[in-house]
């Protein structure tokens, strides 16, 4: 039996969830494929699909790396101070201690986005979107609790 069988480690096949549960956040819907209990915390990677232009306000992330990976549409894209337009193929590392945030400017965009480390976003995601829809305060409050600084308003 290969390690890989015996982690339970197995495909997450296209419009699926690793865990079965999809859910609904901001303007999008979250398909986990990569979670951090099968990486030691490494990473976790969601693939988002937007339904509607927008996207999170401009954040901080202290201890890990937010990288983006468009799929389908387009993405406005700010990392700093400059703000990139990312079509199929593109992606784009936001840095930690850099602030950064996207926007689907499409009528329908797909955003793969990687958390490095993992830290505690599932459960960022999972708490927001149980509470969903979040204030402006709410949304801080939450960034807070998983490390993460609200530094801005969204794009647009």
């Amino acid at each position: 039996m290969s390690s890989a069988t015996q982690t339970g480690i197995h495909p997450v096949r296209a419009g699926e969830d690793l865990t079965g549960a999809p859910f609904a956040f901001l303007n999008g819907e979250f398909h986990l494929k990569v979670s951090a209990k099968d990486t030691a915390g490494g990473i976790c990677i969601f693939d988002t699909i937007r339904h509607a232009p927008g996207g999170p306000p401009l954040h901080i992330h202290h201890d890990q790396d937010e990288w983006f990976f468009v799929t389908e549409g387009t993405f406005e894209v700010r990392v700093g101070d400059v703000t990139h337009t990312l079509s199929a193929g593109d992606s784009i590392l936001g840095p930690q201690k850099v602030p950064h945030c996207f926007r689907n400017t499409s009528a329908t965009g797909r955003i793969l986005i990687a958390f490095i480390p993992a830290g505690s976003m599932e459960a960022f995601f999972a708490e927001g979107a149980a509470q969903s829809p979040l204030t402006p305060a709410a949304f801080a409050d939450l960034s807070a609790r998983h490390g993460m600084t609200v530094a801005g308003p969204p794009l647009g």
